[in-house]
């Protein structure tokens, strides 16, 4: 390995790892999924803060590689999508990988303690429902839709 290569390598271990838990190609799948469908990735503080300072409904994703991410919440997010009333605006950020972001929705999100996968919607900036993991590990995707597409009737 020439010593330029071998600087990059070095990069990816020190910088990479440090600042995320996951390698970009390992979540690129699992953040297409909502981005397919018209989320909106937020990176920053700052991203958080303009999404959730808009008015009307917003949906936010705390995207995870766990397992239940893949089978529960994700797909749940989708059916529940499938709607006559949907949130205006769709984000999401991912734990271990968007750290700031997180941390920043995960602030909005109190009195919850921060899990992931997890679901909030949020009207004119105010939390109005949360779907924490204990509510996503073990539960079909279909009763996950259930209880947003009744959010949705109740503040969209």
């Amino acid at each position: 390995m020439g010593c330029q290569n071998l600087s990059r390598f070095y990069y990816f271990i020190i910088f990479e790892k440090k600042n995320n838990m996951y390698p970009a190609e390992l979540v690129k799948p699992m953040r297409e999924e909502l981005t397919n469908i018209g989320f909106v990735e937020l990176k920053s503080s700052e991203d958080v803060s303009n999404a959730l300072a808009k008015s009307g409904t917003t949906l936010v994703v705390v995207n995870s590689v766990c397992g239940c991410a893949a089978a529960n919440a994700r797909p749940g997010v989708f059916y529940s999508l499938q709607n006559e009333k949907t949130p205006d605006q769709l984000v999401t950020v991912f734990a271990g990988v968007d750290a700031e972001a997180t941390n920043s929705a995960r602030d909005m999100m109190v009195p919850f303690p921060p899990s992931s996968p997890s679901i909030a919607l949020f009207k004119d900036g105010e939390l109005v429902h949360m779907v924490e993991r204990h509510h996503i590990e073990g539960r079909p995707a279909d009763l996950i839709a259930e209880n947003l597409k009744a959010a949705y009737q109740d503040h969209c």
